[in-house]
């Protein structure tokens, strides 16, 4: 509930030019695990941006794989963090530090908890404060997302096309047709300026 209430919230500050595609609403429960792992993965790789919820005292393993997959296609990613507990092996990073400073990434941490209490001490009900707190994380996301669509690509024109070739072989993709919707990618990425 959480993570769609976030996805619907971004969608409205940003006035639609951010629309959240999430994981729970591709899947299909009446398939193979590997399809529903590659159907996440090719949707990954055709989206412009991504946003990761970095929350809990170990983050989670598919979080942290499709965080990999957009670091190698060059995708502009944020890592949205709003869990007070720590977890990270040093400075302000909050979990491994192997998932830190990569290009075209940005962060944004969040005290949660404070601007949920906030919210009940002026008189807000658990609810409508939980809403605004939703609305806040989405006004501070909207922002750091600009920020991000406005990176220029990292990967170098020679690289870019071998480089979502590999992408779409390496996982093992279970369907040519999935394949093929990685290249697809890969085109309207170039021609939207996202990659060169």
């Amino acid at each position: 509930m959480g993570n769609a209430a976030l996805a619907d919230a971004i969608a409205k500050v940003s006035n639609r030019r951010f629309s959240c595609v999430l994981p729970q609403t591709l899947e299909n429960r009446e398939t193979t695990a590997q399809a529903i792992r590659d159907k996440d993965i090719v949707t990954l790789l055709g989206c412009d941006l991504a946003l990761f919820n970095f929350d809990g005292p170990e983050l989670d393993s598919g979080t942290v794989t499709e965080f990999i997959f957009a670091k190698f296609a060059d995708i502009p990613s944020l890592l949205l963090r709003t869990d007070f507990r720590r977890g990270g092996d040093h400075g302000e990073n909050q979990w491994n530090l192997m998932l830190s400073s990569y290009p075209r990434t940005r962060t944004l941490l969040i005290k949660s908890m404070e601007i949920y209490k906030a919210a009940l001490f002026s008189g807000s009900d658990p609810m409508q404060a939980a809403q605004q707190l939703i609305d806040q994380i989405a006004g501070m996301a909207v922002k750091e997302l600009d920020e991000l669509v406005r990176l220029t690509p990292t990967i170098s024109n020679e690289l870019a096309e071998p480089v979502f070739r590999w992408l779409a072989k390496m996982p093992g993709l279970g369907s040519s047709e999935f394949e093929e919707k990685v290249k697809e990618a890969y085109v309207r990425k170039r021609a939207k300026g996202l990659l060169p």
